[in-house]
């Protein structure tokens, strides 16, 4: 049998639990998926999958069982990571699941001082780093793959509902960040009206007019709805010379 005494093990867990719920306070704080009971438990079973190898005296088993923490911890992770639309939400999340569960291992080991560092340096990275990224958001990117992008969007709707259709369609395009630079209103038949408008796109073309496209398709007038990318003027002009 190993040394650890139950009160080495006791003060183990209870640092290591203490350290997940540290970092699970700012996360339910945050109102994100994983809380305070999430983190904490995921600390606590690090710490006492640890501690079980430690007890039984196996002086190589702390370090199989700490890589097999980190295993398990990615198939946690991944429950949490979900799609929305385009974009991916949760990844923070099951990052910080994963950092719960390396400071419970800290404390398992009897780095006590290293787990507390460790505690500090997660809620550094969500308290200080967050305002940073913040302002990277808002500052201008200058894509010259995505720059100077047009795109045309086509819709398709009843007769009786054109006007409403229309002001709907530059409201969602203003909504979205999209800049209209050209409307035209065609007469299809007697029953429906073609509407189709071209925007100037900047970032990810898709996202944004994935949402707009989500918005406008709640409508029950509208009959077609979809959009395309227009030749950008250097694919344009090589076009033209070849």
């Amino acid at each position: 049998m190993a040394d650890l005494t139950t009160f080495d093990f006791a003060l183990r867990l209870a640092v290591g639990v203490a350290c997940g719920a540290l970092i699970g306070v700012e996360r339910q704080w945050r109102a994100r998926m994983a809380g305070l009971r999430t983190n904490a438990l995921v600390a606590a079973g690090a710490t006492l999958f640890v501690l079980y190898s430690d007890a039984v005296g196996d002086s190589g088993s702390p370090t199989r069982v700490a890589s097999y923490v980190v295993s398990g911890i990615g198939f946690l992770g991944g429950g949490v990571i979900l799609r929305d639309g385009a974009s991916v939400r949760g990844l923070n999340t099951a990052a910080t699941l994963w950092c719960s569960a390396a400071v419970g291992v800290l404390a398992a080991s009897g780095r006590l001082e290293l787990a507390v560092l460790g505690t500090c340096a997660v809620l550094g990275v969500h308290l200080l780093l967050r305002p940073a990224g913040r302002l990277i958001d808002r500052a201008p990117q200058h894509d010259p793959d995505t720059e100077g992008v047009q795109a045309t969007v086509h819709v398709l709707c009843d007769r009786g509902d054109e006007t409403h259709i229309r002001a709907l369609l530059l409201q969602s395009l203003a909504s979205g960040g999209l800049t209209p630079t050209g409307l035209r209103v065609r007469r299809e038949d007697a029953d429906t009206t073609g509407l189709q408008t071209v925007v100037a796109v900047t970032g990810n073309p898709a996202h944004a007019l994935e949402q707009l496209i989500a918005r406008m398709s709640l409508e029950p007038g509208i009959r077609d709805l979809h959009w395309h990318l227009d030749a950008t003027p250097a694919e344009a002009e090589r076009e033209t010379v070849a």
